[in-house]
């Protein structure tokens, strides 16, 4: 228990058959409640088994002899009875209440005067925008009627659909720096803002999340908040959208940031043609990938170089249809997420984009993907490392000391499991759509596919920030 309390919301062990219900339904609460986190209970093991085997294991068969033998006889005997006491009567089922904060109507009242006012107003929504009880469909609604152009991060991701004229891509710090009113609404900022250093000092600044702790990280530091909002940010964003309904806003400021977006999508293309040194150009390979990539897909993105090169490129296709590893990369998280999102939707395609790195984690779980028959294609961006960590270590280092891998047959270790496995290189580099194809019609007809796809090396993510 010591081990978990520092890392949960909520620990608890179990001392009676009776209170299993109640602390699982106080911990599904708690779990759900606030900021959404993990929760653990201990269910030893005599509280899980009928009471007629923890009896026969717990009471001696034959009576004790002498007075020691008596007294721990009684002892078991009585902790038995404790143990199953008021096991069968009726418990109250169901889930408990949520505790989910709210914002105070007057903040959001200044929130809304401070946004009628803005002439370049921007938004940057997180994960915590698509918590429940905020429908996703909902929520889309709402930004269309505010008409603001907005940045999508985390689970909020795909929630306005692809090409949307309202979802600004790419140059998020230029924009920020250009914003007279930044609406962070489930946003920290961390590493991912400098730490709120690529927020504009003459910017007024409103933050909405659920945990105020996190909500006002290094602030005074490097930024200042006018309103910090604590509350659930999709029911936020729906009072505010109402508080300032009919406002608009000039079309100037959203077109110039689609100007922009044109312009750095028009600078990817090109780097998608250049040649690289070896095997294919992930940035093409990518581009590809998105044209390719179905309605009815679902992303799972688990890696680091490969997957941050797919943030830029590849849109998920709706809300709540990008599943990825998070702020803290925890890698091994993608073969879980395939698993769990093909069997809530199981008409759904799961493309799942790994990093060789990250998929080391992941395939012996194409064997639970044969034995159930769950079809989910996996794409490999095979550059033989950890390509991510070395991009910062060389330099800094001078050294690529356990970041080199191997140009691994990923596809044929998954065929040994018995999956489908294909293999993309630059032998067959202008089969890449093909091979995509027939990578899904495998998965249409019943098999989980892994394609192997031999990728250089570009300057592409130069830069970017990895530990």
């Amino acid at each position: 228990m010591s081990l978990f309390q520092p890392l949960c919301k909520f620990c608890a062990s179990v001392r009676r058959v009776r209170d299993i219900m109640p602390t699982l339904r106080t911990a599904m609460a708690v779990a759900q409640s606030g900021t959404p986190g993990p929760v653990f209970v201990e269910l030893p093991i005599d509280v899980l088994y009928p009471y007629f085997m923890v009896q026969k294991e717990m009471v001696p068969a034959k009576p004790p002899k002498g007075l020691m033998g008596r007294v721990v006889s009684w002892y078991l005997e009585n902790h038995l009875a404790n143990l199953f006491a008021g096991a069968w009567e009726p418990q109250p089922e169901g889930p408990l209440p949520l505790d989910i904060p709210q914002a105070p109507p007057q903040q959001v009242q200044r929130c809304v005067e401070i946004l009628s006012r803005a002439k370049r107003p921007l938004v940057l929504l997180g994960s915590q925008a698509l918590l429940p009880p905020t429908p996703a469909d909902k929520l889309r609604d709402a930004m269309e009627t505010l008409g603001v152009p907005c940045f999508l991060g985390g689970m909020a991701r795909g929630l306005l659909g692809r090409n949307h004229p309202l979802h600004v891509r790419q140059n998020r710090s230029a924009a920020l720096k250009k914003a007279d009113v930044v609406l962070l609404a489930g946003i920290v900022c961390d590493f991912r803002l400098s730490y709120g250093r690529v927020l504009s000092h003459s910017s007024k600044i409103i933050i909405v999340n659920r945990n105020r702790r996190e909500m006002l990280i290094n602030s005074d530091m490097f930024w200042k908040p006018q309103e910090a909002v604590q509350g659930d940010v999709g029911s936020f964003m729906l009072k505010l959208v109402e508080g300032l309904q009919g406002q608009t806003w000039a079309s100037d400021w959203a077109e110039e940031l689609q100007q922009a977006d044109r312009q750095k999508e028009q600078s990817i293309r090109e780097k998608a043609m250049m040649p690289v040194a070896q095997h294919l150009n992930p940035v093409r390979v990518l581009q590809l990938v998105e044209e390719t990539l179905p309605d009815n897909s679902i992303l799972v993105v688990d890696g680091g170089d490969f997957v941050g090169t797919a943030a830029h490129m590849v849109q998920p296709r709706g809300p709540l249809r990008w599943l990825d590893p998070g702020a803290f990369g925890t890698l091994g998280v993608g073969a879980g997420f395939a698993l769990g999102a093909k069997l809530c939707l199981p008409d759904a395609e799961v493309w799942c984009l790994f990093g060789d790195g990250a998929f080391g984690y992941s395939l012996i779980e194409f064997d639970t993907f044969v034995r159930h028959k769950i079809p989910v294609m996996a794409l490999i961006g095979n550059d033989a490392g950890w390509t991510q960590i070395s991009r910062e270590q060389v330099p800094c280092l001078g050294s690529n000391v356990a970041c080199g891998l191997a140009y691994t047959d990923y596809h044929k270790a998954a065929m040994g499991l018995g999956a489908q496995g294909l293999l993309l290189s630059r032998e067959n580099e202008d089969q890449v759509v093909k091979v995509l194809r027939d990578a899904q019609q495998k998965c249409q007809d019943g098999h989980p596919v892994v394609v192997n796809i031999l990728i250089g090396r570009t300057d592409f993510r130069d830069g970017s920030i990895a530990v």
